[in-house]
């Protein structure tokens, strides 16, 4: 079975195909996944690994990392973009996410005043004040939406709650407007023999619908760059991925392909 990527609370800096030089902090535990979403191409594999042992790091314990992390690339003189929330799960799932998004700026601010904060989330917590307020607070709210049509959403991510829809999540985004970026993964391919597939011309209407509703800051296309825990599935290469794009722009909508 596929499991998690990333075995430490925080990890690189990587570089990212979106972001550039990023410094990743992992609000999930380090040997298990912790997430309201059970995607078909989550890099971390899928949710029935299990959360593991080691808990939801506290979030004193990572202010200390992040900052000892910090000091000694400042010391060092190595260049950092962005300080990223990911790695095995839903960041905003752990309690202290908004105190720790507030410690995340202050540590930022006195080591790398000009690094970018971003936060990627699944969108399943933004109904909840506390969450919405932390991350109107970093520079790149990255909230995703894979399809715009609930029957295919809940195909391809699976959430672990029955109620959630696009139709919901869609409104809820709207709130954010341009203080958000919205990231959508296109792909094609198979689940349990029943066809997946958010690239047709009705899931293509459909997005750009929603995205004119949610006015985001920009649209995040992109597709499958490593394994995935399902295997039928089917990357969509770049030059697809701009003529989607393009199909967008012509919406007045801003796209970044990656």
């Amino acid at each position: 079975m596929q499991t998690v990527l990333f075995h430490s609370t925080i990890f690189g800096p990587i570089h990212s195909r979106r972001l550039g030089t990023s410094l990743g902090v992992n609000l999930s535990p380090t040997d298990g996944k912790v997430c309201s979403f059970d995607c078909l191409y989550c890099e971390a594999g899928f949710n029935a690994q299990g959360p593991g042992t080691s808990g939801l790091p506290p979030r004193a314990a990572v202010r200390q990392m992040l900052e000892q992390k910090l000091s000694s690339m400042k010391q060092a003189g190595e260049p950092l973009d962005v300080i990223t929330f990911s790695g095995n799960g839903e960041p905003t799932l752990h309690p202290d996410f908004p105190g720790i998004i507030d410690d995340t700026i202050e540590l930022r601010d006195k080591y790398f005043p000009n690094v970018s904060i971003s936060v990627l989330s699944n969108s399943t917590r933004i109904d909840r004040p506390a969450v919405c307020d932390a991350l109107r607070k970093v520079d790149n709210n990255i909230l995703k939406l894979d399809s715009a049509i609930t029957g295919t959403m809940r195909l391809i991510d699976r959430p672990t709650s029955p109620d959630f829809s696009s139709e919901k999540v869609i409104d809820q985004l709207a709130q954010f407007g341009n203080q958000c970026i919205v990231q959508t993964m296109m792909l094609r391919g198979s689940h349990n023999g029943q066809p997946v597939d958010n690239t047709t011309p009705q899931e293509i209407d459909a997005l750009i619908e929603a995205y004119r509703r949610i006015k985001p800051k920009e649209v995040m296309l992109y597709s499958l760059d490593r394994k995935t825990p399902e295997q039928a599935l089917v990357k969509v290469e770049k030059p697809e991925l701009e003529q989607i794009a393009d199909k967008i722009r012509a919406a007045g909508i801003a796209v970044q392909v990656s």
